[in-house]
């Protein structure tokens, strides 16, 4: 869904296999131009964040770690970097 926003072609990703090592979505360069984000996903009762997180960051190579995390019966979250989202979408702290 977020990625259908970026006009990427479906056939530019590929998802990887559960279980399988590495980056959880795998994107063709174009795709990844328009997307510059690793994603790392979980679909589990039980999630211990810190540890999903660390596996998204070495997974990520060069690109930005994005973890989704999904619970039955609850909407799906994503966990990002505190400092990147903060210089990325903070409050633009010039006077009015």
């Amino acid at each position: 869904m977020l990625i259908e926003h970026r006009d990427v072609h479906p056939e530019d990703i590929e998802s990887r296999s559960m279980g399988a090592g590495g980056e959880d979505l795998i994107m063709a360069r174009d795709a990844r131009k328009k997307f510059p984000f690793s994603i790392e996903c979980k679909n589990v009762e039980k999630l211990n964040v810190y540890d999903a997180y660390d596996q998204a960051c070495a997974n990520a190579g060069d690109h930005q770690p994005i973890l989704f995390m999904k619970k039955n019966r609850k909407q799906p979250l994503v966990v990002v970097d505190a400092e990147w989202f903060i210089k990325h979408f903070g409050v633009d702290k010039s006077p009015s």
